[in-house]
């Protein structure tokens, strides 16, 4: 195997996203960052004259969301390409000249909260009684109202958002370290050398059906992690202590209570996805990590074993073209408008799948109102790149869909809701999978498939939003957040679910620096509700067939419109019910049930 990572200028250009469409070139780019910079003044030209009539109020609300249409193409730009190759110093550049304009331009826009929030009582409803064009921005008029006892003087919330980069810091600072700083080892196995790299370990070695490369690799991985583990843990100690002083400046009562206000989610709902799935989901897997270690013919199951494929013969690989037009086949049940995105998304080149030096790792999807969607993540052969491709164009059709028909007020829901149409394509690709035949050794491996799906969103992502929850329980007590104290209550958290059919390393404890999602406030437990909204949701598919499908369609393009709630029940579920987490766990009890049952008759045969 070779020893070397592509550089991003030695990467096939047909593995890359096609930046082209958001600027020609670069002198395009800075010439419309100057030009969003110079239009400032057609919003702030209301300064001071939002109690005059709805009229002005609504031709100001407008110039805002037109100039932050411009500046957040701008911003994409910028970001994508720091994440497509993070060591490249013009990228940095690009991303710190991006940043520092559009912190500009939020604070020189700050005017527009303070001022409506300032309006004598009942101001707001009176303008929207008298003015129909205000009728679209009622909903984030009434969000801004409520947020009325925690907004400070105008004076600090523009000295506060002039901060803005400044509170980015930390989370720069953890990718900056993870991306550009960060080298492994290469370890040899059976006479070849293997690089070990973020995004090699993460698609590749994790999944490795040979124990001696996954366990030498992960080992080599957790090296390289522990030498950065001060520097990590000051970097999101500092970003907690940052939301902890916001939080005591907005006079909320804890973190957690200021971080799930924008999401418009309760703390009942919240611990209800972090206690329910935590309690009534470790038994199920602790039943698949035996499973898994009877199989491999392990004497001790460790962390980096979890992922351990249970009959790597029959996983060929797929290329990445195979995947799309399976990836096409499976969404067909979505019709011809959905269709159209998806096809786009695999021909237009909106996906970058290489694998090179500085990539951001793991994979996401950045949609860009008024533009098409981007989508990054780094190949491999294998169908878990399947699933999380048909995940992210799960993001692009839903918010491309939510753009189309909400103008961007309206366009993003909640990120309670956010994962719901990503999982949904994971599980539309399952049953287009298991559909193609009824072989018992396919049935087998597509559960397996499903449970790389539940595990991903209903243990690791679920298990980050745990220990996001001991670490603010924590931070508000004014408890210091050290490496050693990450590393511990990480280890707690992993015993606690997995209890003894897990051999806890020190190793292990390190994966809380492995996610940049610590660093997007409340955002880890999302998964796993939007996977619960998402198991219902393929229930009344199987169901009712295409009602149900049709009901799916108009929630997406409800786009931000309603809160989750609302848009769960527009689907047809009750997020409110705390069955409905119940019976997604089953679900996954079930699949454990039957591929138990599975490899059991395979023995006996």
């Amino acid at each position: 195997m070779s020893e070397k990572v592509l550089t991003r200028a030695e990467v096939p250009e047909s593995s890359t996203w096609n930046l082209e469409h958001l600027f020609l070139t670069e002198e395009d780019w800075n010439k419309e960052l100057e030009g969003v910079l110079a239009s400032a003044d057609e919003v702030t030209r209301f300064k001071g004259r939002l109690g005059e009539g709805a009229d002005l109020l609504l031709d100001c609300l407008n110039a805002q969301e037109a100039l932050m249409e411009r500046a957040r193409k701008v911003g994409a730009y910028a970001h994508l390409k720091q994440t497509e190759d993070g060591t490249n110093p013009e990228n940095q550049a690009r991303s710190a000249k991006s940043g520092d304009a559009l912190t500009k331009l939020g604070s020189q826009f700050t005017f527009i909260e303070s001022e409506i929030l300032e309006l004598p009582e009942g101001t707001v409803e009176r303008y929207l009684q008298e003015e129909p064009g205000l009728a679209e921005f009622a909903r984030s008029l009434k969000l801004l109202l409520e947020q009325k006892p925690h907004s400070l003087s105008p004076e600090t919330e523009k000295v506060l958002a002039s901060l803005f980069e400044v509170h980015g810091a930390p989370y720069r600072t953890y990718l900056r370290g993870k991306l550009a700083d960060m080298t492994f080892e290469s370890v040899e196995v059976e006479g070849s050398r293997y690089p070990v790299s973020f995004a090699s370990y993460e698609t590749n070695y994790e999944m490795n059906p040979s124990t001696e490369l996954r366990r030498s690799s992960f080992a080599s991985f957790s090296r390289g992690l522990h030498a950065y583990r001060n520097t990590f843990a000051e970097a999101y100690a500092a970003e907690v202590k940052r939301q902890v002083v916001m939080s005591r400046l907005r006079n909320y009562d804890s973190v957690t209570e200021m971080l799930l206000r924008p999401q418009q989610v309760t703390e009942e709902m919240y611990s209800a996805i972090l206690d329910t799935i935590q309690t009534e989901l470790a038994p199920h897997m602790r039943k698949y990590a035996a499973l898994k270690k009877k199989v491999l013919g392990l004497d001790t199951m460790y962390f980096c074993d979890l992922k351990a494929p249970l009959d790597p013969e029959y996983s060929p690989s797929i290329t990445y073209e195979e995947a799309c037009k399976t990836v096409q086949e499976a969404l067909g049940v979505l019709g011809h408008e959905y269709g159209e995105i998806v096809e786009a998304a695999f021909t237009q080149r909106w996906v970058d799948h290489a694998s090179n030096v500085g990539k951001s790792t793991g994979a996401f999807c950045s949609s860009i109102y008024g533009m098409h969607s981007y989508i990054l993540m780094s190949w491999s052969d294998n169908m878990r790149g399947a699933f999380t491709l048909a995940h992210e164009v799960g993001h692009a059709g839903h918010l491309m869909l939510g753009a189309r028909y909400q103008r961007m007020t309206n366009a993003r829901p909640s990120l309670y809701f956010i994962e719901a149409p990503s999982t949904m394509n994971e599980l539309l690709l399952a049953e287009h999978l298991r559909s193609r035949s009824n072989d018992k050794r396919l049935r087998r491996w597509v559960i397996m498939q499903l449970l790389n799906t539940y595990y991903h969103n209903f243990v690791t992502h679920l298990l980050e939003g745990e220990l996001q929850r001991r670490v603010y329980a924590r931070a508000m007590n004014d408890q210091a957040i050290t490496a050693k104290v990450l590393s511990d209550l990480k280890g707690e958290v992993l015993a606690s679910f997995w209890g003894d059919a897990l051999e806890m390393t020190e190793d292990a404890k390190l994966t809380w620096m492995r996610q940049p999602h610590y660093y997007m406030g409340l955002y880890p437990y999302t998964y796993s509700a939007g996977l619960t909204l998402s198991t219902a949701m393929m229930q009344k598919i199987r169901e009712e067939g295409q009602p149900a499908i049709d009901r799916w369609l108009e929630t997406l393009k409800a786009g931000g419109s309603q809160t989750p709630l609302e848009l769960a029940k527009m689907a047809g579920v009750d997020m409110s019910d705390t069955a409905t987490i119940r019976s997604a766990v089953d679900y996954v009890g079930s699949l454990i049930n039957e591929l138990c049952e599975l490899f059991e008759e395979e023995t006996i045969g």
